[in-house]
C-alpha cells in the first residue's frame, strides 16, 4: 500500500510541476515588460554548492550533487517558505536575542523537499552580533516526518530522533558543525554509530552567488527540490541493489522510539556534570545534571508526524 502511494505522490507531482512550469515563460515576460516589479528582495541570498554523502558501512556508498540555497532574514524578508519558524519563534526557541537566518531550499513549481533546513541564530553583543545557536529542521523522505532541534554550531552531538533512511538503524547519535554564513558556507554531519563506529557523513559547501545574477528566484530553483528528490530515491534504489538491509520505520517495531531518543540525548549532555551545588535539577536515571532543560518541554526535540498518506 505505500508503495502505491508513493507512486501516486510522484505522478501528482510530476503533473502538477509540469503544468506550473509552462507558467515560468509567462512569468520572466511580466517581469521585462514592468521592470518596477523586477527586484529581488534583498534580504535574500542565494548559494550553489555541493552535497557530499559518504557511506562506509556495510558497504561503501558514496555520491554527490548539485544544490542551491536561500538564506533568509527573517527578520526583513518579504517572501519566506510556508512550513518554517518565524524570526521570534527561532528566538524562543534558541534562547537568543538577535536577526535569525533562514538556510533551505524553496518550493518550486508546487513542490517542496527539504532535507536539512538551518537556522542561524545570533546574539547581540552591543553594536555587533555573534553566531550562538543553530537549530536544525530534518526532514525525512517519503514520510514528511520532521525533527526540529537546537545544537551548537562550532561542534555538537545529538541523538539520532528521526528514521531518516530505511537503510539505517535509529541507533547512535548525530555529530553536527556549520559556519557562519558568508561569501561560502558548509555544513557537515557524521554519524556515530555503537557498531559501525563514524560509518556515514553528509556535507554542504556552498558559495554565494551574486544577486545581479538572479534575475528571478522562481527560474534560479526550477526543479530544485525535484532533483534533490530524484537523488534520495535513485540512492535508495542503488543501497537495495547492494543488498544493504532494508529496516522497518520505528513507528512498526518501536514505537517509543522518540522517547528513548530525547532520553539518550539527555544522557549525552548531561553525564558527568558537576551539579553539587545546583538548585536546578533533572532526575535522570538515579543522577543529577542541570544544564538539561530546552525549548521543547523538557526535550531538546520537537517532533512532526508524517503527512497524509503516511499518517
Amino acid at each position: 500500500m505505500e508503495l502505491l502511494y508513493l507512486l501516486c505522490s510522484i505522478l501528482y507531482t510530476s503533473i502538477t510541476s509540469f503544468f506550473l512550469s509552462l507558467l515560468l515563460p509567462f512569468r520572466l515576460l511580466l517581469r521585462r515588460l514592468l521592470p518596477s516589479r523586477a527586484a529581488v528582495d534583498s534580504s535574500v541570498s542565494f548559494y550553489q554548492g555541493t552535497v557530499w554523502h559518504d557511506r562506509l558501512r556495510p558497504v561503501r556508498h558514496s555520491f554527490r550533487y548539485s544544490v542551491r540555497y536561500a538564506l533568509f532574514d527573517l527578520d526583513n524578508a518579504l517572501n519566506v517558505p510556508p512550513d518554517h519558524l518565524s524570526a521570534d519563534e527561532a528566538r524562543m526557541v534558541s534562547h537568543t536575542t538577535g536577526p535569525i537566518f533562514l538556510l533551505t531550499i524553496p518550493p518550486s513549481v508546487g513542490y517542496e523537499q527539504n532535507p536539512l533546513s538551518l537556522y542561524y541564530c545570533y546574539n547581540l553583543e552591543g553594536s555587533s552580533k555573534r553566531l550562538s545557536k543553530c537549530i536544525a529542521q530534518v526532514t525525512n523522505t517519503p514520510w514528511g516526518e520532521r525533527v526540529t532541534f537546537v545544537f551548537d554550531p562550532e561542534s555538537d552531538v545529538v541523538a539520532k530522533s528521526l528514521q531518516v533512511s530505511p537503510f539505517m538503524d535509529m541507533l547512535g547519535n548525530w555529530k553536527m558543525r556549520a559556519n557562519e554564513p558568508g561569501d561560502e558556507l558548509s555544513v557537515s554531519i557524521e554519524s556515530q554509530h555503537p557498531q559501525h563506529g563514524n560509518y556515514f557523513s553528509a556535507t554542504l559547501k556552498a558559495k554565494r552567488i551574486p544577486q545581479e545574477r538572479v534575475s528571478d528566484p522562481a527560474v534560479f530553483f526550477w526543479l530544485m527540490p525535484h532533483k534533490v528528490a530524484i537523488w534520495i530515491y535513485w540512492h535508495a534504489l542503488k543501497l537495495w541493489w547492494k543488498n544493504v538491509p532494508f529496516i522497518q520505520h520505528p513507528r512498526y517495531s518501536n514505537p517509543s522510539y522518540r522517547e528513548e531518543s530525547a532520553k539518550r540525548d539527555q544522557e549525552l549532555r548531561c553525564v558527568g556534570l558537576d551539579v553539587s551545588n545546583s538548585d536546578e535539577t533533572i532526575k535522570l536515571d538515579g543522577f543529577k545534571a542541570d544544564s538539561c532543560s530546552s525549548s521543547f518541554g523538557g526535550c531538546r526535540f520537537a517532533w512532526r508526524d508524517a503527512n497524509w498518506p503516511w499518517s
